[in-house]
């Protein structure tokens, strides 16, 4: 069952596009500056799900389930200085810019999952791509599509609003990162 999404103008289109570049290049690169100039890469964490196996993501946490589930997620390897975590969920194989359906900030620092379904107490929601400041189940098509599950262990904690923009929580967190790890993943539907 496909999902329609609701349109965007392509001017507006353009404009995220080119805003949510700039945010994703920092992300990528993820090279920090520490306070003697010297660049300094993230600690490298782990995630995993006991809910994807051989990483291909169940049809219950995309748009064909018609709910909005989200998965459970686990992490380790968070640097001792960590303030918050943050998730973001893109899409991998996005032509142009990210396509991003969840983006979470501000779960504490001794938090080393989220449950099914469940948000962390205290954590908040940014708008995605689509403008929703929730799980926004992705919809695969029968040929398979690729996202990414990135979780950033970040030196302080946020404080934005939720619902805050894309761009103001990924600039955000490009500033706060220490440590980040990724689970790539395969889903059709």
């Amino acid at each position: 069952m496909a999902r329609q999404r609701r349109r965007v103008s392509p001017v507006r289109r353009v404009a995220t596009a080119a805003a949510t570049v700039g945010a994703a290049v920092s992300l990528s690169g993820c090279a920090l500056l520490s306070a003697g100039l010297t660049p300094t890469a993230p600690v490298v964490m782990t995630v995993t799900s006991g809910m994807f196996p051989r990483n291909v993501m169940p049809a219950q946490f995309t748009c064909a389930n018609g709910r909005l589930l989200t998965p459970p997620l686990d992490w380790t390897g968070a640097p001792a200085r960590t303030k918050s975590i943050a998730i973001v969920v893109d899409d991998a194989d996005a032509p142009i810019s990210p396509y991003v359906y969840w983006l979470v900030f501000d779960i504490g620092p001794g938090t080393s999952a989220i449950l099914e379904g469940q948000l962390p107490p205290g954590a908040r929601q940014a708008r995605g791509t689509a403008g929703y400041d929730r799980y926004d189940p992705p919809c695969p098509g029968p040929q398979g599509h690729g996202y990414r599950f990135t979780v950033y262990a970040l030196d302080k904690v946020l404080n934005l609003p939720n619902g805050t923009s894309l761009l103001s929580a990924w600039q955000a967190i490009a500033a706060a990162t220490i440590g980040v790890g990724r689970l790539p993943v395969t889903a059709t539907s």
